[in-house]
């Protein structure tokens, strides 16, 4: 894939029609972000700045605003939910707990983005795709020992205490991976590998991307996340990181938004989605060091970006995987034998 370069940001002002000068006051907004701190921040400001609406975000996992959204459901404090693991807002799409909404700017989205949309039945949008891997500090592996390259390394003797990942229930990234090696091995193994990684995990983070940052900084040897978070710190500080696209295939995630069901500010909360939708407003993930592929077909794609077309990706069932029985089930076998222990 030829990656192009970035270009400055330009247009968002004029896609609104207010590029003659600040933007008068134009109500309120809550954003539930599921993003990195940087990346939400930074779509905030210049939302902000380009419609002169306030906004209130608030940024938490996937698995956490999902959690957040049905607690709220009789009295919604939210508006727009944007970014995060879509099997979250395809379950949250499914319980009646968002609103369905035809941007205009559907046309210009990648047909894995439109499909989203068609089978959430017009709930939610891809925003943004990342393929599922690993990231392993060669400072920290041991003089001889092979560095994994597949799914199956990380149960390895060796690693036992050196491996991180988040837990399944508060993360969308560590959700992905238990539906996805339950497509790759079938649920019977999968489970006896989970159980096997297990004995190996020093700790199960709350964040999707906190494994990533740990292996960075030396703390831990093997992280389990989201590539475009592995190769973050490499980019911008040189760790003494490699990422892997494990030998079996991998899932990935079609990271979303959605608009809450009953959201106080909704017409607001269409205009954020039309505009995330822009190649504009996508061009920012670049900028906070976010590397995911965009939605928008003229996006541009950041220049370091893992290249999806050299991984091999598997055929992920999100129907079937985002749906609110397929998706609790999982998560409470999962409680029962493996977080339980």
């Amino acid at each position: 894939m030829m990656l192009k370069r970035l270009i400055a940001l330009g247009g968002t002002l004029a896609f609104f029609g207010l590029a003659g000068g600040p933007a008068a006051a134009q109500g309120n907004l809550v954003v539930y972000c599921g993003v990195q701190e940087e990346w939400c921040q930074l779509m905030v400001n210049e939302f902000q700045k380009a419609t002169g609406i306030t906004v209130s975000m608030t940024r938490k996992s996937s698995g956490e605003i999902f959690a957040q959204v049905k607690a709220e459901a009789q009295n919604p404090q939210g508006d727009i939910w944007w970014g995060g693991t879509g099997d979250p807002h395809l379950q949250a799409a499914e319980e009646d707990l968002t609103e369905p909404y035809e941007s205009p700017n559907l046309p210009l989205l990648r047909d894995w983005a439109i499909e989203q949309h068609k089978i959430s039945g017009g709930k939610t949008v891809g925003i943004y795709s990342g393929a599922l891997g690993f990231g392993y500090n060669t400072e920290l592996l041991e003089a001889g020992v092979e560095p994994p390259a597949c799914w199956a390394d990380l149960v390895k003797p060796e690693f036992e205490g050196e491996v991180q990942v988040a837990n399944p229930n508060s993360s969308g990234t560590a959700y992905t991976l238990l539906a996805s090696v339950v497509q790759i091995m079938g649920e019977e193994k999968a489970f006896e590998w989970l159980k096997a990684l297990d004995k190996n995990i020093n700790q199960y983070t709350k964040s999707g991307a906190a494994p990533a940052q740990a292996v960075a900084r030396g703390e831990t040897t093997i992280g389990i996340a989201f590539l475009h978070d592995v190769v973050t710190p490499i980019i911008t500080s040189d760790a003494p990181v490699v990422a892997v696209a494990p030998c079996e295939g991998t899932g990935y995630e079609i990271g979303s938004a959605s608009i809450i069901k009953g959201a106080k500010n909704p017409d607001n909360a269409k205009k954020f989605y039309d505009w995330a939708l822009t190649a504009d407003a996508q061009k920012l993930a670049a900028q906070a060091a976010s590397f995911q592929l965009p939605s928008n077909k003229d996006a541009p794609l950041p220049e370091k970006a893992p290249d999806i077309n050299s991984i091999k990706l598997i055929d992920y069932d999100f129907a079937k995987f985002g749906s609110s029985e397929e998706r609790t089930r999982l998560l409470s076998k999962w409680d029962a034998e493996i977080g339980a222990n």
